[in-house]
This record gives C-alpha cells, sequence and structure tokens, in this order.
C-alpha cells in the first residue's frame, strides 16, 4: 500500500514538470520516500522563481533550463533565506534539516542537468552548476549572514542615482563602437525602465507590460496587472517620475509607434515597433550593472526597493502591498537586512566601557 501510494504521489508531481525534471527522475535510484520529497522540493524552488520573477513561466512544466543555468549562487542563497523564513504545515518554520533537504535536492537536479544527462549530441543540458557553490545549512549561516550576502547585492541609497548617473554621462564610453547608436537610441528608455522597477518595486514582467493609460504621473500611481491577472495599483517613487516623463516625450517619435500602440515601453525590431520583452529588460539591466561593476538582475532591483521601504517604515505589510504580496513571509527577509543599528548599538557598548 506504502509503495502505491508513493507512486501515485510521484507520478502527480511529474506531470506537472517539465520534461527534463521527468528524465532527471529516470536517471536516479533514490528511494520512493527521498524521490517525492525531492519532487516536492524542484516544485517548491520552481514556485519561488516564478513568483520572484527569475523564470516568466506560466506554470512549472515551463520553467526553461536556460533560465536554471542563468541563477548565481546569489539568488540561490536567496531562496535559502526564503525557506528559513516560510513556515511549514504546523506552523513553525523550516528547520535546517528541511532547508538542507531542499539544497540536496537542487544538487541531484543540477548534477543530472550539467553532468548526467545526455541532451543534446551526448551534451548534457548546460555546464554552469551553481550549486557546486553552495554549502549545506549549519547553525553558523545566521540572519547576519543571509542579510550580509542579501545586502551587498542591491542598490540601496546614493548607489542607484549613481547606477543612473553612470548609464548617462559614462556607459557611451565603455560601449564598443557597433553599440553606440542602439544605446543613445534607447538611453532615455532603458533610464525610464530601471528607475520605475527602483521607483515601484514592481516585477521585470509587470514592467513590461505597464501599458499608457496604466501611468498617472500627476498623482504617481501605477495601474499594475499582477501575477494571475490581478489587478493592483501602487504608488510611485517621486524621484523616478523625470526619467518617465523624459521616455514618454520620445517615445512616440523616437519609435515611431501608432495611436493604437499601447505599450508603453518600446522597442523597435525589424523595422517594426514591438512592446519591450521581460527577457530584454533582463539583458538591459545586466548588461549596463556589469559595466557599472556591480551585476545584478531586475529582481534586485526589486529587493533594493523592498529594503529601502522597510527601513524607513518598518511596515512589513505596507512592503508586501507594494511588492504585491498576498502575505508578509517573503518580506520576513528585510527586517535583517540593515546591520547599522546592530553595529551602532556595539559602538556605544565600547564607548560606554572606555568612559569608566
Amino acid at each position: 500500500m506504502e509503495t502505491t501510494k508513493y507512486l501515485e504521489l510521484i507520478r502527480i508531481e511529474l506531470d506537472k514538470m517539465p520534461d527534463y525534471v521527468k528524465q532527471y527522475h529516470l536517471g536516479t535510484n533514490h528511494s520512493l520516500t527521498t524521490t517525492y520529497q525531492y519532487l516536492t522540493e524542484i516544485r517548491r524552488f520552481f514556485d519561488w522563481l516564478r513568483k520572484e520573477g527569475i523564470s516568466n513561466a506560466s506554470d512549472n512544466q515551463h520553467v526553461e533550463t536556460d533560465t536554471l543555468a542563468s541563477l548565481r549562487r546569489n539568488d540561490i542563497m536567496l531562496y535559502i533565506d526564503y525557506l528559513g523564513h516560510t513556515k511549514n504545515k504546523q506552523g513553525h518554520l523550516n528547520s535546517p534539516t528541511t532547508i538542507n533537504r531542499s539544497i540536496n535536492a537542487l544538487r541531484s537536479l543540477f548534477k543530472f542537468l550539467t553532468i548526467t544527462a545526455d541532451n543534446n549530441h551526448g551534451k548534457p543540458y548546460f555546464d554552469r552548476n551553481v550549486m557546486l557553490k553552495i554549502q549545506s545549512l549549519n547553525d553558523t549561516k545566521t540572519l547576519n549572514y543571509r542579510a550580509h550576502v542579501l545586502e551587498s547585492h542591491m542598490y540601496t541609497g546614493n548607489l542607484k542615482f549613481e547606477f543612473l548617473k553612470f548609464i548617462d554621462h559614462d556607459y557611451e564610453n565603455k560601449c564598443n563602437k557597433q553599440a553606440k547608436p542602439g544605446f543613445k537610441r534607447n538611453k532615455e528608455r532603458d533610464m525610464a525602465i530601471i528607475a520605475l522597477i527602483l521607483g515601484t518595486g514592481i516585477r521585470v514582467s509587470e514592467c513590461a507590460g505597464v501599458d499608457l493609460q496604466d501611468l498617472n504621473l500627476k498623482d504617481a500611481v501605477l495601474d499594475v496587472t499582477r501575477k494571475g491577472g490581478q489587478k493592483d495599483s501602487v504608488p510611485i517613487a517621486e524621484w523616478t517620475l523625470d526619467y518617465i516623463q523624459k521616455y514618454k516625450t520620445i517615445r512616440r517619435n523616437r519609435y515611431m509607434a501608432d495611436p493604437q500602440q499601447t505599450a508603453f515601453f518600446l522597442t523597435r525590431w525589424h523595422n517594426q515597433t514591438r512592446r519591450i520583452t521581460t527577457n530584454a529588460i533582463e539583458k538591459m539591466v545586466n548588461k549596463y550593472s556589469a559595466a557599472f561593476g556591480h551585476p545584478l538582475t531586475p529582481h534586485k532591483l526589486r529587493h533594493t526597493l523592498a529594503s529601502e521601504l522597510y527601513e524607513v517604515t518598518k511596515d512589513q505589510v505596507l512592503v508586501a502591498q507594494q511588492l504585491g504580496q498576498k502575505g508578509t513571509t517573503a518580506t520576513d527577509l528585510y527586517t535583517h537586512v540593515d546591520q547599522k543599528k546592530q553595529k551602532a548599538a556595539l559602538d556605544k557598548i565600547s564607548n560606554e566601557k572606555d568612559a569608566e
């Protein structure tokens, strides 16, 4: 009976997985219980990738191997942090044992995809295995450790303004001759996109989906279509409005947009005007941030806004509303990002000791 039960549970999980996960399942020799547990952890990881906008797949069946191949160590660290702030069915936070099981499941999957799989002319799906850089969780990996990892990969404070200034004044001198015409044509658009994500915390897919009618610059409000088609309205940080307005001024003539073109952020491709894609935004942010010397992804821009908003408000519900999240579990992360108060308290202790 137990075997029949697990076989059915495994079948249900596999039915909602991409083909490469089904191939992974056939190529492993785990016990039935381990196989089922690993598949549930892979499902949870894919759910998180889509929730964070790292994957634009409509469901887990369509999560692409290209997404997994491009993951960085810090993406996995953010996921581990998310697991550490997630409660189980009993209402308790996930234990290190549970988190390590998820790490082991991903190690097993990535080993298959990068070594064992025989996908294309005898070659694996991709070569870079990000899980080789991830250690199992232990008690030394505290909230401070994970907060430091997150904080070092955001553009908080003046860094975001320095980044935009770099694009505006310095990037042209760093790009090659062939890339300069495209950069000059798209500079206002690109800066507006980056500013809008930094100023609202919207997902990259939500940014690509913005229509002209969604922007109310007078009241600094953006209408957003969230995942699942839900409508939402979020305030826009005032400092971002100039970037958006500059792009709006040149949008129609620069991109030859006719009055029926509803998409706000446009691109020209093969002499046609189209809505910019999520993938194009991701590549654009990576291009500029790498040249800036501080590479990141659009969802790190989203983390930047969330962290700064929490620091000002100390209100997780408000942060969750701004990000379009239904609960505050995901925003627990930001309560541990800023260690300045902790350091100030240590300095105060030191000063008091000196005064004795």
